[in-house]
């Protein structure tokens, strides 16, 4: 019954463990303080609005984007797209978030060296994550050295995607920290408000930290079985 039972699928369980507990948690997180309004009654959106004016930032807008927590900027439209949870709730999650994206509007106004290098990466990561499984499995089918070249291309490509997750930490921890600053700057929040907020934006970043976790995790599981392979 244990015939095809591989020894890496350990790391598969505990990489989805994690995923779902940061998950979990960011889940939780912001639905408790999604229903928590901020004294100020601003929305996502003015609160969107006001940090970016405040800060000079003319040209990026702000626009309504269906979905939950499905909020991001787009650098390359200079759109800061809000989802129906933020963009005209008041609640301190809501402006929290709106403040966050901010934090990468301003990242890319002031030509934040760590954004720079994440969207340069995002096209060999994309092509990472589409093909490095597909060659690793291919290789594996073919007993050759043909295949084991297959399957150090398939982890050399994976390398790429892990390269642009970890990346992705400094540019999401800064993007926060900016945020919970300009909130108070911009009178958005009193400052006992704070500290629920940066709770919500806490609990983001752990995904984020959970997802470069999780890679590192199958990257392991790629060379063991790699190693394996060349056993055989």
């Amino acid at each position: 019954m244990f015939y095809w039972w591989d020894p890496t699928y350990i790391l598969v369980i505990i990489a989805a463990l994690i995923s779902m507990a940061a998950s979990a948690r960011v889940n939780s997180t912001y639905s408790r303080y999604a229903g928590v309004r901020n004294r100020s009654g601003i929305t996502g959106a003015e609160a969107a609005r006001r940090i970016l004016q405040q800060q000079g930032i003319y040209d990026v807008s702000v626009e309504r984007i269906s979905g939950n927590l499905t909020d991001h900027y787009d650098p390359r439209s200079k759109v800061l797209r809000l989802s129906d949870s933020t963009f005209g709730s008041s609640s301190v999650a809501a402006v929290g978030v709106a403040a966050h994206e901010c934090g990468h509007a301003i990242q890319d106004a002031q030509g934040y060296a760590p954004l720079k290098i994440r969207g340069a990466l995002v096209p060999v990561a994309n092509l990472g994550a589409t093909l490095s499984w597909p060659l690793v499995l291919i290789g594996l089918l073919i007993r050759s050295d043909s295949g084991m070249l297959l399957i150090k291309g398939g982890i050399l490509l994976f390398c790429a995607v892990v390269l642009f997750q970890v990346v992705t930490l400094p540019v999401e921890f800064n993007a926060s920290s900016r945020g919970m600053r300009l909130l108070t700057e911009a009178g958005v929040l009193y400052e006992d408000e704070t500290a629920q907020t940066r709770k919500v934006l806490s609990a983001a970043a752990m995904t984020y930290v959970a997802s470069v976790a999780a890679s590192l995790l199958q990257l392991l599981r790629l060379l063991m079985i790699a190693r394996s392979r060349s056993r055989d």
